[in-house]
């Protein structure tokens, strides 16, 4: 019977692995096109999108994995929490720059693939 329960863990692994891969395409499909996040963070997140060299403050640089603020006062920067209220209200909500603008359309499900993405965006090292 332990094999059993082995099998259906593996499974649910399985499943829970497709579904984040899923969420990180829908979550690309946001960044790339209504999202219009490649724009300024670049197609890879460094902070070099076309818009880029016109924007100062330059934008955030998501591969460095560098985030500023911490939005819920929990103690660290750049949580899946903070991203979305940054996503949600713009940064100059937290005292950060208008260039950052608020995209309350961006909700629910594709709210969670967006920030998904973008934290997948870090790269170590």
């Amino acid at each position: 019977m332990k094999w059993i329960a082995s099998i259906a863990a593996l499974a649910a692994l399985t499943l829970t692995a497709q579904a984040s891969d899923e969420q990180l395409a829908k979550g690309k499909e946001i960044y790339d096109t209504r999202g219009a996040c490649a724009s300024c963070h670049g197609p890879e997140g460094k902070g070099d999108g076309a818009a880029a060299a016109a924007l100062n403050p330059k934008p955030r640089n998501f591969a460095a994995g560098d985030y500023k603020y911490d939005t819920d006062g929990d103690g660290k920067t750049g949580t899946a929490k903070d991203i979305a209220n940054i996503i949600s209200k713009g940064a100059a909500a937290y005292g950060g720059s208008m260039l950052m603008v608020a995209r309350p359309d961006i909700t629910g499900e594709d709210l969670d693939a967006l920030v998904a993405y973008v934290l997948s965006l870090h790269k170590e090292g």
